[in-house]
């Protein structure tokens, strides 16, 4: 089972308030998949071992510029929610969510294609 790294929002997998995520690459992923949520899957050092999160079955793949969290803002409220931070003070906020998004992932732009990954639990 292929391991998907959720570093940045593991508080929401352990929550199970995630159930959409953003990537870019990952455009091979399909309905059906099933990933390995884990806390972090590179950088690991001698010794270190993946901490698994939880298993998730992939419900719907598609790709989609970010910027479309923020042209349509109800869009964008929903999908913050469904990223697991509906109740953050910033972060539910689409254009912010953008930014954040934006600022971990190099090279990335409001209007990069990235991949929308929904999910459900299945442990």
């Amino acid at each position: 089972m292929r391991n998907i790294s959720f570093m940045l929002t593991q508080q929401q997998i352990l929550d199970r308030t995630k159930t959409v995520t953003r990537r870019t690459g990952w455009a091979k992923l399909k309905a059906g998949d099933m990933l390995r949520g884990v806390e972090k899957g590179m950088g690991l050092k001698a010794g270190e071992k993946v901490k698994p999160l939880a298993t998730i079955r992939v419900v719907n793949v598609r790709p989609e510029p970010l910027s479309t969290m923020t042209a349509d803002v109800d869009y964008g409220l929903e999908e913050c929610a469904k990223e697991g931070f509906g109740d953050h003070p910033s972060l539910r906020r689409p254009s912010e969510f953008v930014k954040f998004f934006c600022g971990s992932h190099r090279s990335c732009t409001p209007d990069t294609v990235i991949t929308r990954i929904e999910f459900e639990y299945v442990d």
